[in-house]
Order: C-alpha cells, then structure tokens, then sequence
C-alpha cells in the first residue's frame, strides 16, 4: 500500500511544473525512491548532464560519490538500496562559478511526503552546502571543513559530506583525512546496512 502512495506521489512529483518559468531548459524533475529505501541521499539539484539523461548523479560528481560509498552502479541505482531526492529536482541553469543554486519551491513542497513514506531509511545523506543548510541548520554557520569533521560517521543517523564535484578535489587535497578516516567508516556503515 505505502509502495503504491510513494509510486503514486513521485510521478506528481515528475509532472510538477511549479517553478517552470525559471527553468533556462525547462523542468524535468530527477528523483528516485522506494518505500524499502535504506539509504537516503539529499543533494543540491541536477546538473545538465543529468537533466538530459533523467539519471541522478550520472556524472563524474557520482562516479566519485559511488567511489566514496563504495558501491557499483547497480548498487547505487537500486531504488530499495538508495533514494535520492535533492533539494530542488530541476537543473536550475548556470551562474558565475557554477550551476545556479537548486529552486526553492522543491523542499519545502515534497520532501515531507516522500520522507514520510520511506519508514525503511537508516542513514541520510546530506551532500553540499544547501542541502546542509536545510538538514543541519544547527551547523549552517561553522565552515564546511568544521561540520565535516566534528560528526561522528561512526553513529549520526544523518551525515553531512562535501559535494563530490571535481570543483571540490582542490579541498579533497586540503583535507587528506577525509578520505584516510570518514570515508572508509562511511563505507562500513553503507556495506552494513545494505547486507542486513
């Protein structure tokens, strides 16, 4: 029954046509989900490549997340494995240094819903700034590298991470212990979870 109410609530969610006029390549709303979902993902918004494609994190900013959870493509594409809904669902178009930041309207409209009826999610992801924003409100000030470092990945049942963009690898660079000491207990906690 709840299967069917999410089925039935993600395809308004595809058809939303909310914030159309501010769309440069019109909307084409990229989210999955399941009712059996174990991990969750909030991103920002798709990029253009998604938008063309409709299939979230189908760039390099995905290869390195499936890298950085340790998981193959079908893995990650398993809608009762991984949900991936991000804050807003649309490209939003380019800005001066990047893609323009994701549609309000999308948030505070579905995420609600959705969440509500995937009971089965162990573990959130909260990946880049507006998604921390938004989920982490009490960590909205510090700097990005301090939110990072001061969870616990071993335990927090929601967990910030930088944007896997290749904009990033330069604070990969800065920052070696997050691949030496939080990724490899975030791919712990994913194998766990997704082998119980």
């Amino acid at each position: 029954m709840r299967e069917e109410v999410l089925e039935t609530l993600l395809t308004q969610v595809r058809a939303c046509r909310v914030c159309e006029k501010h769309l440069p390549l019109g909307p084409n709303p990229v989210v999955v989900g399941d009712a059996a979902s174990r991990i969750l993902i909030i991103g920002q918004a798709p990029g253009i490549k998604v938008h063309r494609s409709g299939v979230p994190w189908n760039d390099v900013s995905g290869d390195t997340l499936r890298l950085w959870l340790d998981v193959d493509r079908k893995t990650f594409y398993n809608p009762k494995n991984f949900a991936i809904v991000p804050m807003g669902f649309c490209y939003p178009g380019k800005g001066k240094s990047g893609d323009l930041p994701p549609r309000p309207e999308c948030a505070p409209l579905w995420h609600s819903k959705i969440f509500s009826l995937m009971p089965q999610v162990e573990l959130t992801l909260v990946v880049g700034s507006y998604a921390m924003r938004h989920y982490l409100p009490e960590s909205a000030k510090l700097p990005l590298t301090q939110i990072v470092q001061e969870f616990d990945y071993s335990r927090e049942r929601k967990l910030p991470l930088v944007h896997p963009s290749p904009r990033n690898k330069i604070w990969q660079k800065r920052n070696p212990w997050f691949i030496e000491r939080v990724v490899p207990v975030l791919q712990e906690r994913v194998r766990r979870i997704l082998s119980s």
